[in-house]
């Protein structure tokens, strides 16, 4: 399962939830008509419940959305803390130059002289633009952001992103 995000609280008295988007194009999940939801984030797959989606939209930079048999706030209640999630193959295809997050962590980082800067331990999303949790093996951490000036190449296949960074920055 890819967790996609988590809802957050109930929205309005008909049932809706606002659920907290933890990556890029949440609108893409629309085309999605069933939805997983579980406790926890790194949750075995037989723990996730399917729902299926009766409508969603975005609400500022998340969304909120209902789903069926789910008709009043207190109903929604009871999703609020859970995770969302999907089996990477009901997910919509990244276009070039795109990737899910889950796809990041555990990448490692290397500047442009070759040197490990250490590995993506988690993204963190902040106003202007996404910023990767690099950690080092002594537990330091860098906060690079996830711009095109810094990062010059993703290689899925290899485990590593290219970055143009220094270690004492």
């Amino acid at each position: 399962m890819i967790v996609l995000g988590r809802i957050s609280a109930p929205y309005g008295v008909r049932g809706w939830v606002k659920i907290q988007v933890f990556g890029d194009d949440p609108l893409a999940w629309a085309n999605m008509p069933c939805w997983w939801l579980g406790e926890q984030e790194m949750a075995a797959d037989s723990a996730w419940q399917a729902r299926q989606l009766a409508e969603c939209k975005l609400h500022g930079k998340n969304l909120v959305a209902r789903f069926d048999g789910i008709e009043d706030r207190s109903a929604a209640e009871q999703l609020s803390r859970l995770y969302v999630g999907a089996p990477r193959d009901a997910l919509p295809k990244t276009a070039k130059d795109e990737y899910y997050w889950v796809d990041l962590i555990g990448l490692d980082v290397v500047n442009q002289t070759g040197e490990r800067l250490g590995r993506i331990a988690e993204l963190v999303r902040s106003g202007a633009h996404e910023v990767l949790d690099v950690r080092d093996e002594d537990g330091s951490q860098r906060l690079l952001p996830f711009v095109a000036s810094v990062i010059k190449k993703v290689d899925l296949a290899g485990r590593q992103v290219r970055v143009d960074w220094e270690r004492e920055w």
